[in-house]
């Protein structure tokens, strides 16, 4: 049976197909997949996401971690390393995923940042989509009573921040006696952020019989050390992103006070001078993807979102409209986009840059693709220059900074209104006096109301509903990201 084309799946069917026939579909693009050792339910996971093939890292580190060796990875973030470490794991845990009652923390994957957190808790959920395994995320930031209800109720898998993670273990919320499975995801940051001491107090609580998978982009002395006392005759792996644009791609930044990015986007839309028969648009959250929509609609623009709590029907239904030409702006979160393969896509822009530099790459290589030209455009906030700068550091140019438009930072609209919700911030440390939780009702695991997944047979997140059905994350990888061929989780 010849390999079916991923533009093809995702771009709807012409007729319904039987249950066999969609099952076949399946499983005949991931033999890759099934030739690592993963099982079948998680493979049927990864195909309805659209992916095909594993990248280097998840090649590389799926086999000896199934077999539940400690792994010692050198790999950035966009190297696919979020799928390499959570697949592995949730194979492990299948066998307990139908057990009745209350299960304590089996998993803890412990990481930097609370994007990087919410990232992989949402990869959980995608990855997992046909295993009944609960999991969360807690961080700093947000009141911890939604977060500690969860944690009480039972969780299979926990991913966390370090600093919440200690507060709520030494109020007797967190109970890692029963763990099996510990995983540091990018400990050169953890050191850089100054979380390194952290670290240490939740690994001398971890139980001394148990499988670790342990990350990091580079490897200063104290990581190595640390990387020594953590594992037990590691398998190494070592990968590198790659980290180049496409010379057909032309990109430009737009600097731009957040209040007035929606002026600046509908502005570019109607009034630019090139003309933009249709463009896909980047946020860094669900919520963020649904407020770009109802603007640009409220507008006259027609636009669709997909992100991780629409259907795969009404995914499948965006996208034909984005292709056709019926929708103009595509909105969409990374983990969603993954499936998207349109060779004459002309505009990308990245309302909010992302904060893990591959997805950059990833992101405006949408455009430029099969010889046509391509243009990228990035609107940057004060918040997100160093953002900007991480990114131009990874791809080794600076881009061009668009200084002639109409909102311009410091500019006033005048009679704007409906402003919009602050975004949030990355967390406090411990300690530190809370910050305002971001505007919106929030969900029981004290993330943004759009991050509830409205999906079937996901692992149960710890709210007590499904998993979120994916979006980080960054990123085809399961990570997030591109420069690889498309169809690879990252």
């Amino acid at each position: 049976m010849p390999r079916p084309k991923i533009r093809v799946a995702l771009g709807g069917r012409k007729s319904p197909k039987s249950q066999t026939e969609r099952t076949r579909r399946t499983f005949v693009p991931l033999k890759a997949f099934l030739d690592l050792g993963l099982a079948a339910p998680l493979v049927d996971a990864l195909a309805r996401e659209g992916y095909e093939t594993p990248t280097p890292i998840q090649a590389q580190a799926i086999p000896p971690a199934l077999q539940g060796r400690d792994l010692l990875g050198t790999a950035q973030t966009g190297t696919g390393k979020t799928a390499a470490f959570t697949l592995p794991i949730l194979q492990h845990l299948m066998p307990i995923a139908d057990h009745p009652g209350k299960r304590p923390i089996r998993v803890l994957i412990l990481t930097p940042t609370r994007e990087l957190a919410l990232q992989i808790d949402e990869s959980i959920g995608t990855y997992g989509a046909n295993v009944a395994l609960s999991h969360t995320v807690i961080f700093g930031g947000v009141g911890q009573k939604p977060q500690t209800d969860t944690l009480r109720r039972g969780v299979d898998l926990l991913t966390a921040t370090p600093g919440r993670l200690l507060d709520l273990m030494n109020q007797g919320f967190v109970d890692l006696r029963h763990l099996t499975h510990f995983v540091l995801d990018e400990a050169d940051r953890m050191l850089d952020m100054g979380f390194i001491h952290d670290v240490k107090k939740v690994i001398a609580k971890l139980p001394a019989k148990r499988q670790t998978l342990f990350f990091s982009a580079t490897m200063p002395k104290e990581v190595v050390t640390l990387s020594d006392q953590l594992l037990n005759n590691p398998v190494r792996i070592s990968v590198s992103p790659v980290s180049t644009t496409a010379e057909t791609v032309q990109q430009k930044v737009f600097l731009v006070d957040q209040k007035t990015k929606r002026h600046l986007l509908r502005d570019l839309l109607e009034h630019s001078a090139v003309e933009i028969p249709s463009v896909l648009v980047f946020t860094r959250t669900k919520h963020g993807a649904d407020r770009v929509v109802k603007d640009l609609v409220r507008a006259g623009i027609t636009a669709q979102a997909i992100h991780g709590n629409k259907s795969q029907n009404a995914r499948q239904n965006a996208l034909s409209n984005f292709k056709s030409r019926e929708t103009r702006v595509l909105v969409a979160t990374d983990i969603a986009a993954r499936g998207i393969d349109i060779d004459e896509l002309t505009h990308v822009i990245n309302y909010e840059i992302p904060n893990i530099p591959e997805t950059y790459v990833h992101r405006i290589g949408r455009t430029g693709r099969a010889g046509h030209s391509g243009v990228a455009w990035s609107f940057v906030d004060a918040e997100e220059r160093a953002y900007l700068k991480d990114i131009q550091r990874l791809i080794k140019m600076d881009i061009p900074v668009e200084k002639e438009h109409a909102f311009l930072p410091g500019t006033k609209i005048e009679g704007a209104s409906d402003p919009e919700p602050e975004r949030e911030r990355p967390a406090p440390r411990t300690g530190s006096p809370r910050r305002k939780s971001p505007a919106g009702p929030r969900t029981n695991s004290g993330r943004p109301s759009g991050d509830r997944n409205r999906g079937g047979q996901s692992p149960r997140s710890a709210d007590g509903g499904r998993a979120p059905q994916g979006e980080s994350r960054p990123p085809r990888t399961p990570d997030g990201q591109r420069s690889r061929p498309s169809g690879q989780p990252g």
